[in-house]
């Protein structure tokens, strides 16, 4: 994989707080915009292009040419501004374009974001929304939702493996449990620790004057199927990510430009994407053809191995995704991601700490901006700006998305540029 011309830098960083939000995609995208570029030592007037990742923001609210009104958002009336759909990999997609834009020597400055509002279409208009995403001939007609798709996942997995399915579900709630753990010392964050949820239920039980639950732990309680009820056999509820809305964005700058501005530039050291279509094109949905390919690419472009990630934020739509996208990223064997989580490998402090910002599943998973999310935490983390939740000594981190079902992934290694 042939390096780029111009090496690209990230130089400043925006995100809003994920969850319910009362602003419009647009008005979040300015928030996380602004940010950004404020955080870049640039100005606006600096900015030379953007690509905006968004999804489903057509339907959700009935807003086209998004690109367009974002840059008009900002005040930067005739700049070019590119929306990229790829469904959750449309962020880290972003990135990508404002990348090699950069590198082709087009552009000096540009911004990529992600923007999405998803919880104003309610449960059933979003699923609905969601359900866009796979065959629209040979898949959406079958009724099969996302959470079926991955408890597809779930099956295989164990069965390929030879795993005793509670053994599985055991793995993926601690995969919940640390997610949700992480994600309690992220201010961004869209949910609180499921110990945190366990006491608020007590506490609410006990001034209703109802009987007070006696969870012995996070795993007892993860165990009650009346708080932790099934969603598609056998994912549960916490088993499950939210729907979301949320803005993030990051401004990039050749390496020789953003060193000027920053001394903290994080160095985009490679990339790839990968595409393979829907479910029907794919025999085997614990080994992702799209994720496969994608990591190599970033890999080979960056000169390095899986052994050389010191952190890494990837796709925990659901928690067996969790699983799978370690094995799928080359951090454990086939087979033994579950073994893994078991271990403690994945924990912060662990051999691979794993979305030290939550994940989607803590953190949330506004569809558009879910890729440009990961690239803020990471390149946070390598700046050490985390506090509670820093990775002690990253210096080389990665991200992973993937849009659709099983469809799409899009994959950036960072390293510090200092």
């Amino acid at each position: 994989m042939g390096r780029l011309g111009r090496e690209i830098a990230i130089v400043g960083v925006g995100m809003t707080p994920f969850g319910r939000s009362k602003k419009d995609q647009l008005e979040m995208f300015g928030e996380a915009a602004m940010d950004a570029i404020n955080g870049s030592g640039l100005k606006p007037k600096d900015i030379e292009a953007l690509f905006l990742g968004n999804a489903v923001g057509d339907l959700s609210e009935g807003q086209t040419v998004i690109a367009s009104h974002a840059i008009a958002e900002i005040g930067l009336l005739g700049k070019a501004a590119t929306r990229v759909e790829g469904a959750c990999a449309a962020g880290t997609m972003a990135i990508i374009m404002g990348v090699m834009a950069i590198a082709s020597g087009r552009y000096d400055i540009v911004l990529a974001a992600g923007t999405e509002r998803q919880t104003v279409s309610g449960t059933a208009f979003a699923t609905r929304i969601m359900n866009t995403g796979p065959h629209h001939f040979y898949e959406e007609p079958t009724g099969l939702t996302f959470p079926g798709i991955f408890a597809m996942m779930a099956h295989y997995y164990a069965k390929k493996y030879d795993v005793p399915l509670g053994e599985l579900k055991d793995a993926m709630a601690k995969v919940a449990i640390k997610n949700h753990k992480n994600g309690a010392k992220n201010p961004k964050c869209q949910f609180p620790s499921i110990t945190d949820l366990m006491e608020k239920r007590k506490a609410k039980a006990k001034q209703e004057g109802k009987p007070v639950p006696t969870w012995a732990d996070e795993m007892d309680f993860l165990h009650d199927s009346k708080v932790n009820m099934m969603i598609a056999q056998p994912l549960q509820l916490f088993d499950c990510c939210p729907i979301s809305d949320g803005a993030a964005a990051v401004v990039l700058a050749p390496v020789d430009i953003a060193r000027k501005l920053t001394d903290k530039p994080v160095i985009i050291a490679g990339f790839g994407q990968g595409a393979a279509g829907g479910i029907i094109t794919q025999r085997d949905f614990t080994r992702l053809i799209a994720r496969e390919s994608s990591a190599k690419q970033a890999y080979d472009m960056a000169g390095l191995t899986p052994k050389d990630i010191d952190v890494c934020e990837l796709h925990d739509c659901f928690t067996i995704a969790e699983i799978v996208a370690t094995e799928g990223l080359g951090f454990f064997d086939f087979g033994e991601g579950y073994k893994a989580v078991e271990r403690g490998d994945t924990v912060m402090g662990g051999k691979i700490p794993i979305n030290p910002s939550g994940g989607l599943k803590a953190k949330g998973h506004p569809v558009g901006a879910t890729g440009v999310a990961q690239a803020y935490e990471i390149t946070n983390q390598l700046r050490g700006n985390c506090g509670e939740r820093q990775v002690e000594g990253a210096k080389v981190g990665m991200t992973d998305t993937m849009g659709g079902p099983f469809a799409s992934v899009a994959n950036i290694i960072f390293k510090r540029g200092w």
